[in-house]
């Protein structure tokens, strides 16, 4: 029988020498700074809805998570930063005690931005004297510090979605950067129907393997059985999700779920977010500003009730999160992720197989957010990572053009409510064979 080949990971934390594990931390420390240096004072402050964060609270969230789960328990003598912080910039860590609302993290106008850099400036003085005294050589550290490092990779992402948010809701439509010249985006036709990849049944194995890091929620790894299945070579893109407008898609309520029905009426839903219509044109909200709808591009900020819609009306289906595993597992991490600095999705290169696996867009499944078999959470506030959100959401893959590549794997589970779509959220279809 079939079996998925294992995603290239980095070896153990164990084993990777000092100057690797420190190399990487402050490459993505400085790494947040950098996408954060756009933007002005105000920029950094303001919150554009609920589920989004500033980014001065990302900044200092980042921060606060090294200060508390390894500068705190592993440095002797560490001096915490200011000790009300701990209120101001914890997350969701029930263990750590009360914290601001975050639907009210845009009302944090102090500390100040200066104190937030200065936070982040004693923190890392702080983690290189640690790494300096003790290096990697307690694996329980070294596995911190990669936690530390992800999760502030995850906020890199969040970073740009939540200013993304921000700028489309001004209206002045502001560009995070500047327009791209109009000779260094590539002309590429609009791409013919997909072709389909065929995987046949069998048993693959699936999850993460405990030598390499991975999230908790990625583990154990176990085996599943597929029935045979295709998927479609691309993602959906803008111009048949035009195509799905026009003819009154929003409007057919054979298409929508119930709940999903009910989601599109209660907030007008009539095409992606961040999509108007100005004097008969389609344009989009983006990071480089206000441009024409792309038609060749991947649609994306659409919610997972949006895409079950849009593969009914295809005649198709979502993909299930094992099938695009063992899909994806053969397929090297590569795409249109952060480091492309393309910060949109682009169209699909000429290709009959597989393509945009990583990057572009997360893509939604059909999958519920759930364990796995034989998942347990781990002990301590750490155990509050993923756990506890496992209930009324769904299993995105892939990563999108905002996520940076050291971050993405195979084995990656995303997960946000169905109705939610502020992230890089798109659509690949899938078909019983």
């Amino acid at each position: 029988m079939p079996t998925a080949q294992a995603a290239q990971r980095e070896p153990p934390l164990s084993d990777a020498p000092l100057t690797a594990l420190a190399r990487r931390l402050f490459q993505t420390r400085r790494a947040t700074g950098a996408l954060a240096a756009p933007l002005s004072l105000e920029d950094q402050v303001a919150q554009a809805h609920p589920d989004a964060s500033p980014t001065k609270w990302h900044l200092a969230h980042t921060t606060w998570f090294f200060e508390t789960f390894v500068l705190v328990p592993h440095l002797n003598g560490y001096r915490v930063f200011d000790p009300a912080f701990n209120y101001c910039f914890n997350s969701y860590y029930e263990a750590h005690g009360e914290r601001q609302p975050r639907a009210d993290r845009g009302l944090l106008t102090r500390p100040s931005l200066s104190e937030v850099q200065a936070y982040r400036g004693h923190v890392d003085a702080a983690l290189d004297a640690l790494l300096a005294m003790r290096g990697a050589e307690d694996p329980r550290l070294a596995a911190l510090l990669r936690l530390g490092i992800a999760h502030e990779e995850q906020h890199q992402e969040l970073l740009l979605t939540d200013i993304l948010a921000l700028f489309a809701a001004q209206p002045l439509r502001p560009a995070y950067r500047k327009k791209p010249p109009a000779a260094s985006i590539p002309e590429i036709p609009s791409p013919e129907s997909p072709s389909w990849t065929n995987f046949a049944e069998g048993l693959y194995l699936v999850g993460s393997d405990s030598g390499a890091f991975a999230f908790d929620n990625e583990t154990p790894p176990h085996q599943v059985w597929l029935q045979p299945f295709k998927l479609a070579n691309r993602l959906v893109t803008n111009g048949e999700w035009l195509a799905f407008i026009e003819v009154g898609g929003y409007r057919q309520s054979s298409l929508w779920l119930s709940e999903g029905r009910d989601a599109a009426l209660r907030a007008d839903w009539q095409a992606p977010l961040y999509w108007e219509k100005r004097d008969g044109q389609w344009l989009q909200m983006t990071l480089w500003g206000l441009m024409p709808v792309d038609l060749a591009a991947p649609v994306s900020h659409v919610s997972f009730y949006e895409a079950e819609a849009f593969a009914r009306f295809a005649g198709k289906r979502l993909p299930r999160e094992n099938e695009w595993e063992v899909a994806a597992a053969a397929q090297r991490v590569a795409g249109n992720l952060l480091e492309s600095d393309a910060l949109r999705p682009l169209p699909a290169p000429s290709t009959s197989g597989l393509s945009q696996m990583f990057g572009d867009v997360w893509e939604w499944t059909q999958s519920d957010y759930a364990p796995y078999p034989g998942y347990r959470m781990p002990d301590g506030a750490i155990g509050e990572y993923n756990g506890k959100f496992m209930c009324n959401q769904r299993i995105l893959r892939g990563g999108s053009c905002a996520t940076p590549i050291a971050h993405m794997r195979a084995a990656y589970r995303n997960f946000f409510h169905p109705h939610q779509r502020w992230q890089f959220s798109g659509v690949r279809l899938a078909e019983d064979a």
